[in-house]
């Protein structure tokens, strides 16, 4: 018989099988969190979320049941934890609630990957410089059929129009109806606050056109770092590293809550819209939309398709010739290169 050493012999089962862990069973119950507040994601740096929660801003991180989720700029959230912004607190992100709006884009247009940069939002301020550098018409063109996909008001914004006349942009964009406005560095912002008021509204735009300029002007407090255009290559250089929910002060005689909110988004040097299907863009043209309803089946209304209903539309002198060309300037937009 083998000698017994210590509490076991070397032929005890026991001997052979692994400690048992002490630990709580699982449960499918999760925590109601009833105690959680509300808050709203203003920046998203490196895992760390700065949110507004009953005007403190506050440091939160993401729970882990969450898993996966991403949470953005924009975002209405319920928090828990240390809420009280103080230095070194920190909460926690428990809930995410369900988006209105969101606005999303790709690297390019093969990229299965979407990006959501802002959530929530009404209102997408294309921003363009006149000159210095010069407009990019097909970048405008996928940003404004982002806004239409994600069902957000466009908005086109001219900068540094004491560098170019407008009037040769504007040509080209009067007929899809987009909103429009002209602004100068120095110059009156009236008619910009009055287009923001009330919205939640996002500025999207390549480097060097304005965006943390007009932002700077808007939000006196903002202090959002200004970039320059390269004079060789004619590009701008990212100032904004990431997206900024910033609070409009109120129009004089307008309340705190019709203030409204802008969102500053690094400059962008493309717009994949690979999440967007081409056949749904036409429902952002209800106009034209109505124009379709006898096109054949898997037809995209663009200006190769056989027998569509725009086409037939134009020779019956039912629609405007020039905002079915732009309407399919914007869908071909979707494939083409916008540099």
């Amino acid at each position: 018989m083998s000698p017994v050493r210590g509490r076991y012999s070397t032929h005890d089962q026991e001997h052979y099988e692994r400690p048992r862990r002490r630990t709580r069973p699982r449960t499918k119950e999760r925590p109601t969190y009833d105690d959680a507040l509300d808050g709203l994601v203003v920046t998203v740096d490196r895992g760390r979320y700065t949110l507004l929660v009953e005007e403190r801003t506050v440091t939160a991180m993401k729970a882990r049941p969450l898993g996966r989720k991403a949470v953005v700029v924009g975002d209405r959230v319920r928090v828990v934890g240390d809420t009280t912004g103080d230095d070194g607190s920190l909460a926690r992100i428990v809930e995410v609630h369900e988006r209105s709006t969101v606005l999303r884009r790709t690297a390019d247009d093969d990229d299965p990957v979407e990006r959501v940069i802002v959530s929530n939002a009404t209102q997408l301020v294309v921003v363009t410089a006149l000159a210095d550098p010069e407009p990019r018409p097909r970048l405008l063109d996928r940003a404004l059929v982002a806004a239409y996909d994600a069902r957000m008001a466009p908005l086109l914004c001219m900068t540094k129009s004491d560098l170019a006349d407008p009037e040769v942009l504007l040509s080209t964009y009067r007929s899809l109806g987009v909103p429009w406005v002209v602004t100068q560095r120095g110059g009156d912002l009236d008619e910009l606050r009055e287009r923001l008021a009330g919205q939640v509204s996002v500025m999207v735009g390549h480097s060097g056109v304005g965006k943390s300029t007009l932002v700077n002007a808007l939000v006196p407090d903002a202090h959002r770092e200004v970039g320059h255009v390269n004079a060789v290559t004619g590009r701008g250089r990212h100032t904004s590293t990431s997206a900024y929910m910033l609070r409009l002060p109120p129009l004089p005689g307008r309340s705190e809550a019709e203030a409204g909110w802008i969102v500053d988004t690094p400059g962008i040097r493309s717009f994949g819209l690979a999440h967007v299907e081409p056949e749904h863009l036409i429902e952002a043209f209800p106009d034209l939309d109505e124009m379709t309803e006898g096109c054949p089946r898997g037809c995209t209304h663009g200006e190769d398709e056989p027998e569509c209903g725009l086409d037939e539309a134009v020779t019956a002198g039912e629609a405007d010739p020039d905002r079915v060309t732009s309407f399919r300037r914007l869908l071909a937009a979707r494939t083409a290169s916008d540099h």
